[in-house]
C-alpha cells in the first residue's frame, strides 16, 4: 500500500506540476508551529511537516518566510506556491483560496491577561491582525486592538495597552507556563475554525491533490500523531 501510494504522489508531481521547485510560504514567528532558531533558520511543527510532506509527494521544495498580513495576497499573486503557516481553515479565507485537509485538528482559542478580574466582554482584547480571533473580538463587543505579530499581542498584555490577548491555546501555553505567574488565563475557552490546513491558490488543484494525499498518508501510518505529540507535549490534541 505504500508503494502505491509512493508512486501515485510521484506521478502526480512529475505529471501535473508545472514547476521545478514547490515554494513554501510561513511567518517564522509562530512557536511551535513555525519559528526562528537560535541559528536563524526556520523550525517548528510545520517546518518538519512541511519537508515530509515534500519527500512523500516527490517534490522539490524550498521555504519562503512572510509577514502574516500579506501572506495570502502574495499566495494568491503568485510570489510562492503554499501557506504551511498555523492557518484555520475559514468560509472566508476558502472563498479566495483553496486548502488541503487539516493536518492540525480544529482547538480551542484562549484568553491570556495579567489580572484574573479583567472585563472580557467590553475590555481591550488584543489579537493578531486577519486572524479568526481578530474576527471573534471584532464580533464580541470588545474592544479589538490588532498587531501585526502574534508576540506584539502578548507584550500588549504586558506592558497594559490591552487587558486581554486571544490567540490558539496552543500557542499560549508555553508563555503563560513560563511566565512565573505574570500571566494567566481568564474566562472560557473559545472553539474557532476547522482545523490548519495548507493554502494554495484555487487554479492549483494538482499541488492540492498531492499535499492532501501526503498529508493523508501521515494520518495513516502514525507519523502525523507522532509529530504532535513531539512538538506539543503534555497538550490535549485530538488525535487524527
Amino acid at each position: 500500500m505504500r508503494l502505491w501510494l509512493t508512486t501515485a504522489f510521484a506521478l502526480v508531481a512529475t505529471g501535473a506540476l508545472a514547476q521545478d521547485v514547490v515554494r513554501i510560504a510561513t511567518e517564522g514567528a509562530y512557536p511551535p508551529f513555525n519559528f526562528l532558531d537560535d541559528s536563524g533558520k526556520l523550525a517548528g511543527f510545520e517546518i518538519e511537516l512541511g519537508n515530509e510532506l515534500c519527500a512523500r509527494a516527490g517534490l522539490t521544495c524550498e521555504w519562503v518566510q512572510n509577514d502574516w498580513d500579506s501572506i495570502i495576497p502574495n499566495l494568491v499573486s503568485g510570489n510562492y506556491d503554499v501557506i504551511i503557516a498555523g492557518m484555520s481553515i475559514t468560509e472566508e479565507r476558502d472563498e479566495v483560496i483553496d486548502f488541503t485537509p487539516p493536518y492540525f485538528p480544529p482547538t480551542e482559542s484562549a484568553y491570556v491577561a495579567a489580572s484574573a478580574d479583567v472585563d472580557l466582554t467590553s475590555g481591550v482584547i488584543a489579537a493578531q491582525t486577519a486572524t479568526i480571533q481578530a474576527a471573534h473580538v471584532a464580533e464580541s463587543g470588545a474592544t479589538l486592538l490588532e498587531f501585526a505579530t502574534p508576540e506584539e499581542t502578548v507584550a500588549a498584555v504586558r506592558n497594559g495597552e490591552a487587558d486581554a490577548v486571544l490567540a490558539d491555546y496552543d500557542f499560549l501555553a508555553p508563555i503563560v507556563a513560563a511566565s512565573n505567574g505574570e500571566l494567566m488565563f481568564v474566562g472560557e475557552r473559545v472553539p474557532l475554525g476547522n482545523g490548519v490546513g495548507a493554502g494554495l491558490r484555487e487554479s492549483d488543484t494538482a499541488l492540492r491533490d498531492a499535499l492532501s494525499a501526503a498529508i493523508q498518508s501521515m494520518k495513516d501510518d502514525g507519523s502525523l500523531n507522532a509529530l504532535l505529540a513531539k512538538w506539543f507535549p503534555g497538550e490535549e490534541i485530538p488525535q487524527f
